[in-house]
């Protein structure tokens, strides 16, 4: 199986102040907090967003683990739907410091190109500032959309510290990830 070798960044934003928001009037585009999520709906956003882009940890997770997480007081989860359509989530995480994490972040497919990571990105932070914190974060890696760290960064965030592993992606994976990524 090849081992691939991948940088993850990590961002942060230390003040609401920082956002550069990203608004469009888009009457079709909704961004609403699921407040009783189905498993199913839940193991459908994280398998589907994360296809492209090597979203293996969670894929195993038993339904009590899943339901262990939606039951978290300090997780919310939040969906944007386009024309009635679920089109991407963010999974917010408060922590013990107080600060709260983008932890999982992105657009089905179909919904990819549009500028709508910009605004479900926008959204979704005024959403962790209007939870009372001091610091908001996330991270990103090389198998996510290229479109994903300058997006965090033209939106506010800073980068604060980098790290590279190694995954192990069988061939059919790496196939996909690279059809994915559109040429530079």
């Amino acid at each position: 199986m090849p081992t691939i070798s991948v940088t993850r960044t990590y961002l942060e934003m230390r003040s609401p102040d920082a956002l550069r928001s990203y608004h469009a009037d888009e009457a079709n585009v909704r961004f609403e907090r699921v407040h009783s999520c189905p498993l199913s709906f839940f193991r459908y956003l994280y398998r589907e967003v994360g296809r492209a882009h090597h979203w293996v940890d969670r894929l195993a997770w038993s339904d009590e683990q899943v339901q262990a997480r939606l039951d978290n007081a300090n997780v919310t989860l939040w969906v944007m739907y386009v024309d009635g359509a679920p089109a991407g989530y963010a999974e917010l995480e408060r922590h013990p410091d107080g600060s709260i994490e983008v932890v999982y972040f992105g657009l089905l497919p179909e919904f990819t190109r549009r500028g709508l990571g910009k605004l479900m990105l926008t959204a979704a932070v005024e959403r962790a500032w209007e939870q009372g914190t001091s610091r908001v974060w996330l991270h990103t890696c090389t198998l996510d959309d290229p479109a994903a760290l300058p997006n965090y960064v033209k939106r506010g965030f800073a980068p604060y510290k980098d790290e590279v592993y190694t995954v192990e992606i069988d061939d059919a994976e790496l196939a996909t990830l690279r059809s994915a990524t559109p040429a530079a």
